[in-house]
């Protein structure tokens, strides 16, 4: 059988196995691999262990703070760090606007910004959606004024993940209405302490405080906070999104769900016989785990192609429609073989957003609800599809 990695690439992999085994704290890992959400204060506390090891930004190049890794190290840190229970580090910041910054960025952004990224010292969050503007972002109403040394931002943004625990929030604003709708955006970095600020929660079909709208009321915000001239802010949503996009190719997460839906059922009886006995779920589980194996060599194909500096077809909309649709069937596999063990007790507590579950089984049907955005954010499928058609056919 072919070897997917290189002996130095293995060598990579233990590493970052015995890293983790040795780093990552139990009680997080113990929360991440029964099915809970990590809060704030798991992902910082996570973020600054990575960043003590210097893998603070380990998705990025030497140049800015990175350790370097090649497309196929950073996918084996991320398939090795999932499934071993670690947290996703905030890709609001390290994946998608600290490229940003890197590539349209000034050096006195770079210096300030990045490593206070890449050691979560800021935590980040993304104002692109409005009510009105979701797939349809060039649409965008929210108004960026100039007034001197500043713009005076007034307008809303919604779906706004993770905005009631973020220290900055990165926007595309208007600033024109003249020309091509696209040609009037502006990409800015806001405070989210700046007087006129308002973060409303919006709270999810499963219960969860994830999501926000964020309302700005004259807000104002430094020119210097601009990125890239005035009217280019297209031309970084474009970038911003690719790189979101290819944040859904690995499989640690789906690895890690399989997983934990193999041992919750191994206690489930049905019909006088374990579950996943079931030729049904049987075949059910099997076609997922060759979907999964499928999609990694998808994904590694990508990256072998870029290590090249070649382009391998269409990886960014082609692995956000694999893996969004695999992390839904997943989900709806796990509530399908526990059943109703699934609808287990649970509660908000009054004193703060986190969801507390009466077990394990518990996380099941929540994660199930919200795993349905998966094939709507970063650009729904529809959408992707759309890209991968109109460049595969002209």
């Amino acid at each position: 059988m072919a070897r997917l990695f290189a002996p130095e690439e293995e060598t990579f992999r233990r590493e970052v196995q015995e890293f983790l085994s040795t780093r990552l704290p139990a009680d997080i890992r113990e929360r991440m691999l029964t099915g809970a959400r990590a809060s704030r204060e798991d992902k910082v506390r996570w973020s600054k262990i990575l960043h003590s090891r210097g893998w603070g930004g380990y998705t990025w190049p030497t140049e800015f703070g990175g350790p370097g890794f090649t497309p196929v190290q950073r996918y084996i840190f991320e398939d090795v760090a999932a499934q071993a229970g670690a947290p996703e580090v905030v890709p609001f910041g390290q994946k998608m606007v600290a490229p940003v910054i890197m590539a349209f960025g000034n050096d006195t952004q770079k210096e300030f910004y990045l490593p206070r990224i890449a050691s979560l010292e800021h935590y980040w969050c993304q104002g692109y959606s409005e009510p009105g503007s979701g797939s349809d972002l060039a649409s965008l109403k929210t108004r960026a004024v100039r007034d001197g040394d500043d713009y005076v931002v007034s307008g809303q943004k919604a779906w706004t993940t993770e905005a009631q625990d973020a220290d900055w929030i990165f926007c595309l604003v208007r600033t024109s209405n003249t020309g091509r709708k696209q040609d009037g955006i502006t990409f800015l970095l806001i405070d989210m302490r700046t007087p006129g600020i308002t973060v409303r929660p919006i709270i999810t079909i499963d219960g969860a405080h994830e999501i926000n709208e964020v309302w700005f009321e004259d807000v104002r915000v430094p020119v210097k906070n601009r990125i890239g001239e005035e009217g280019q802010g297209w031309t970084c949503a474009k970038y911003l999104l690719e790189k979101e996009r290819l944040n859904f190719g690995g499989m640690g997460f789906c690895k890690r769900e399989v997983a934990r839906l193999k041992r919750l059922a191994a206690g489930v009886q049905r019909a006088g016989r374990p579950v996943l006995e079931d030729p049904l779920v049987k075949a059910r589980l099997a076609a997922i785990e060759m979907r999964i194996i499928a999609t990694d060599l998808t994904n590694l194909r990508f990256l072998r192609a870029a290590e090249c500096g070649k382009t391998a077809g269409l990886p960014a909309p082609y692995l956000k429609i694999l893996s969004s649709h695999l992390q839904q069937d997943i989900a709806e596999l796990q509530m399908r073989t526990i059943g109703a063990q699934a609808l287990a007790v649970r509660s908000v507590a009054p004193t703060n957003q986190r969801l507390e579950l009466a077990s394990e089984e518990a996380t099941v049907a929540p994660t199930y609800c919200n795993l349905r955005k998966t094939t709507i954010y970063a650009g729904s499928n529809e959408i992707q599809r759309n890209i991968a058609a109109k460049n595969l056919l002209g």
